[in-house]
């Protein structure tokens, strides 16, 4: 029996899946080089878990990545992508990155003595101080950060510099607002920087690309498929990321539903968007649509539907599809899921 011929259009896809628009998606990642060329700019891959994006972004000058889980790190070294990795999140499962730190730069995130001596016997090399300037998540208390990198470099590790996720911050619409907040974070991060010396105040992310003026780098991800949360603020990026589906059925009282749903859609930030009408509900396998014009809609027909959130999004799918327009022009495997 001969293999399934590759894709060539839309509908020749299994849905539901990813389909990124390629000139939408080259857009976004030159308006973020025109900020942040090079090494300001460290990519996220939490937001796209896909060792081909990460490729073509190092291809743009952005050799250094970070990313949330050891896996991810893990995938990015064994794609030869393993130039500055750093893991941008506590762990306590960080062995398994000793193992690899001849054949990849690897630096971990730190904001404790016991994940600190986790990166100890861990045989990491390069840390971090994580530092808590606002968000109630990770990080250490500023005051204690000097201490920290003293016994990191007493254990023998590189203490690069500090790290802080002003995360609570991202989503402040007014810019004016914005700017003055993130200098306020920015402002205990710099302090403990003092503290703890070395080259890299890391932090940033998106939503605050443009407007975190103090870190050396910017830990944005989510700019290139972006996400409707994020298209709600003033930043020079669009939404290149759909998830594609297929009609399963139309009722004559108004609705029809497609065959994505809360297993194919991230749901953290809310339901998803539809250019054609309104997000009725999202169930486990379906979501239920009210079209603005019923009588448009068939069995068979596909819809594009917009994510509220990129990161999880993603997280439930094997691949994305470059399409430009109808026709598909790459898969991208997403071979960074897991842990």
């Amino acid at each position: 029996m001969a293999p399934p011929a590759e894709p060539a259009t839309l509908t020749d896809l299994t849905t539901p899946t990813l389909v990124v628009e390629s000139a939408v998606f080259d857009a976004n990642c030159a308006a973020i080089d025109a900020v942040l060329p090079g090494s300001a700019l460290r990519p996220h891959v939490k937001a796209f878990k896909s060792t081909a994006i990460a490729r073509r972004l190092a291809g743009d000058g952005h050799t250094a990545f970070c990313a949330a889980t050891a896996r991810e790190i893990e995938g990015l070294a064994a794609a030869g992508l393993g130039d500055d990795l750093l893991l941008a999140n506590e762990s306590l499962d960080v062995a398994r990155l000793g193992v690899i730190a001849d054949t990849a730069a690897i630096t971990v995130a730190v904001d404790s003595d016991e994940t600190l001596d986790a990166a100890v016997a861990g045989g990491v090399r390069a840390v971090l101080i994580d530092v808590d300037i606002g968000l109630p998540r990770c990080g250490c208390d500023p005051a204690d950060a000097g201490r920290l990198a003293e016994r990191a470099r007493a254990a023998g590790l590189d203490v690069r510099g500090v790290m802080g996720y002003e995360g609570h911050l991202m989503m402040v619409a007014d810019r004016g607002e914005r700017i003055e907040r993130v200098g306020a974070a920015a402002a205990v991060l710099l302090e403990a920087a003092g503290t703890v010396g070395g080259d890299v105040v890391s932090g940033g992310g998106t939503g605050t690309f443009d407007t975190n003026t103090w870190c050396t780098e910017i830990q944005a991800g989510s700019y290139c498929l972006m996400d409707t949360q994020y298209l709600q603020l003033d930043l020079p990026f669009e939404l290149a990321l759909t998830v594609l589906a297929t009609v399963i059925s139309v009722s004559p009282k108004g609705w029809i539903v497609v065959n994505a749903g809360l297993k194919a859609i991230g749901m953290d930030h809310g339901d998803p968007s539809w250019s054609h009408g309104k997000v009725l509900f999202c169930s486990d396998e379906h979501t239920t649509l009210v079209p603005d014009v019923l009588a448009d809609w068939r069995v068979g027909d596909q819809v594009r539907l917009q994510p509220a959130h990129v990161d999880p999004t993603v997280a439930k799918h094997e691949q994305l599809w470059l399409v430009d327009g109808d026709t598909v022009a790459d898969r991208w495997p997403v071979d960074l899921r897991g842990w």
